[in-house]
């Protein structure tokens, strides 16, 4: 069983047990993934952000290097705490621990803040950046999957889980530059169907942005005339 089926179970837990903090195990108020203390600890980003690209002020400059994504979102920075939730909730540990609730709400509720920080209407479609079949083999699940699972509820919005497919099992993007990054996932990916006018493409981070950028690229050769991604956090700039 994923972790993504799990939801059910954790669902039953939660109606027996006092509300928890999922960052820290404290009582939380109830309907609230995250305590007082803790959500005071989250960095986010300023709602007067660019809606583009976040990386200055609405209005302050022109956007980075976005294109062809029209905008790239998220609610979050990945600076501690977040960074810490996001890593537990990758490379979640063996055996039952590996199954903890926190990590899968904590990045569910990050997707969902997200996903509200995106104006105008809910897309037509939300696409997850694809994993490559051997990666998967190894990893058991699609962090940008159970990300685009989370989006897809909060708006309720189609999701169509394999509209891409990962076609070359590009080396880790850690510790790369932007130039190389751009590089490592050229024609890394491939459209598996047509897609509708407004997609929200959907990964877990967004760091130099590279790999959305290529999926756009391709979603906008099947159908798509908007792209916008949809994370959970975004790295700084200096980082």
């Amino acid at each position: 069983m994923d972790r993504p089926a799990l939801g059910w179970l954790w669902t039953a837990i939660d109606a027996l047990l006092p509300p928890a903090c999922a960052g820290c195990g404290a009582a939380a108020p109830a309907g609230a993934v995250l305590c007082d203390r803790c959500e005071d600890l989250v960095p986010p980003i300023a709602v007067d952000a660019c809606p583009r690209c976040q990386l200055h002020r609405a209005g302050a400059g022109a956007c980075g290097e976005i294109a062809p994504l029209d905008a790239a979102v998220a609610a979050v920075w990945l600076e501690p705490p977040v960074i810490d939730w996001i890593h537990a909730f990758k490379y979640p540990p063996r055996g039952l621990r590996g199954l903890a609730p926190g990590p899968l709400a904590l990045v569910a509720e990050l997707a969902s803040r997200s996903a509200r920080r995106v104006p105008g209407a809910a897309p037509d479609l939300v696409v997850p950046v694809p994993q490559h079949p051997r990666k998967l083999r190894v990893r058991g699940f699609n962090p940008a999957l159970v990300v685009a699972r989370a989006v897809s509820r909060s708006v309720r919005a189609p999701l169509a889980a394999t509209a891409l497919e990962r076609v070359r099992n590009t080396p880790s993007q850690t510790g790369l530059s932007a130039a190389a990054r751009r590089r490592n996932v050229r024609n890394a990916l491939r459209a598996r169907r047509a897609v509708p006018g407004r997609v929200w493409l959907v990964d877990d981070v967004i760091t130099t942005g590279a790999t959305l950028r290529e999926a756009a690229r391709v979603l906008k050769r099947v159908g798509a005339r908007t792209v916008i991604a949809v994370c959970a956090a975004r790295t700084p700039r200096d980082r």
